[in-house]
């Protein structure tokens, strides 16, 4: 007869910690890299945006105003911004689980990682959506124009 699952346990040995201690190393230094990255885009953004608004033509009706291009890379920072926070903070919840060999700690990293793991996929799947429709649309409008020729 099968053991309950609330009863079933799971332990970690040191090699496993090991590994844990290495991923969390590798987690961090992407989490570092991608803060980085983040404030680069965010400048660079808001530079561009400046640049633009500064030295802009002046004409009405031109398109979309200079001021207004910072949105998309804000929009871009904020979805840059979660998985970020997710790879950190599994980062510092391995690292205090396996200092302290606290469970609430590494439950919390393992939180993270889901967390992290959960939201690439929404961002994989709304992207490849995207795609699909940017096909459609540019196939009909081709079908369309064809059949205006």
């Amino acid at each position: 007869m099968e053991t309950p699952l609330e009863n079933r346990k799971i332990e970690i040995g040191q090699e496993t910690l090991n590994h844990l201690n290495t991923t969390r190393k590798w987690a961090m230094f992407h989490a570092i890299i991608g803060f980085i990255f983040l404030g680069l885009i965010l400048i660079i953004g808001l530079l561009a945006g400046t640049f633009l608004t500064t030295f802009s033509s002046g004409v009405k009706g031109s398109g979309i105003p200079e001021s207004l291009m910072f949105i998309p890379v804000l929009v871009i920072a904020v979805v840059y911004f979660f998985p970020i926070l997710f790879l950190f903070r599994f980062s510092k919840h391995s690292s205090h689980a396996i200092q302290n060999l606290d469970i609430l700690e590494f439950n919390k990293a393992i939180k993270n990682l889901k967390y992290w793991f959960a939201y690439l996929g929404v961002l994989v799947i709304a992207v490849f959506s995207f795609y699909i429709v940017v096909l459609i649309v540019a196939g009909s409008s081709m079908a369309f124009l064809k059949g205006l020729g």
